[in-house]
């Protein structure tokens, strides 16, 4: 019956390739490799961010022998560790771009198998207990429709059994585009913009997801909103990330 109801959801309103945006065969989508068109898979495989990487952050470096990138050499996050995906280079700057504007919400199904395919163990074996989304802020909630952070997280969750609460943070300030701002803008812009509808005691490990990282700033915030709570390790798995030097 719900493989009928799918098939029928895919007839219409049918999934498209996270690349090159053209129409997926119906028959194909609960295959993991159909998610993206064959030659689309190629190209993607160049933009996945492989070792050697971060220890803190994940995201790619030039040496072996560093141990972070020139962020988190000389800044300490408030977060334990984090992951990404993808480097933040075409083809996936554009990918991202529809997901986030566009509406492609369906886009979330490859990137959470991705993510996944690299690091299911690693959040295996941080024991995460909740999935948390960084929240937008309700004007802009209402205007885009949706929170892209969240259609990601909501596809971890289901594939890893783990709840995801999107009601734990909220976003009380309507913070300018981080892209926009300096490193000290960025962490002024983002002062007391999180807020925690609750005590959390009871959840030490948590996993926060977002679709970019970039220096960090929007997950440090949202982290010590969360250990201000009670939290005590708090992880974060990326879409997308810059080079780390």
């Amino acid at each position: 019956m719900k493989q009928i109801k799918d098939v029928i959801k895919e007839l219409l309103f049918p999934r498209r390739c996270p690349i090159c945006d053209e129409v997926l065969p119906v028959l194909a989508v609960w295959e993991t490799s159909r998610l993206i068109c064959p030659a689309c898979r190629r190209m993607v495989e160049r933009v996945k961010i492989k070792e050697p990487v971060c220890k803190k952050c994940g995201k790619p470096i030039a040496e072996k022998r560093q141990e972070y990138c020139t962020d988190c050499e000389r800044k300490k996050h408030e977060f334990v560790q984090g992951k990404t995906v993808f480097a933040y280079q075409d083809p996936m700057r554009e990918s991202l771009y529809r997901f986030k504007y566009s509406n492609r919400r369906e886009y979330a199904d490859f990137y959470a198998e991705e993510a996944l395919r690299h690091y299911e163990k690693w959040i295996l074996y941080r024991k995460i207990q909740v999935i948390v989304p960084v929240p937008l802020h309700k004007s802009r909630m209402r205007r885009r429709g949706y929170n892209q952070a969240e259609l990601f997280a909501r596809a971890l969750g289901e594939r890893m059994g783990i709840p995801v609460r999107t009601d734990l943070l909220i976003r009380e300030k309507n913070t300018v585009p981080q892209k926009e701002l300096s490193e000290t803008e960025r962490k002024n812009n983002l002062k007391n913009a999180f807020k925690i509808t609750e005590n959390i005691v009871q959840l030490s490990y948590i996993l926060l997801v977002d679709d970019i990282y970039t220096t960090g700033s929007t997950i440090d915030a949202a982290t010590l909103a969360l250990k201000r709570a009670g939290g005590t390790y708090i992880y974060f798995i990326c879409i997308s990330s810059g080079r780390g030097f």
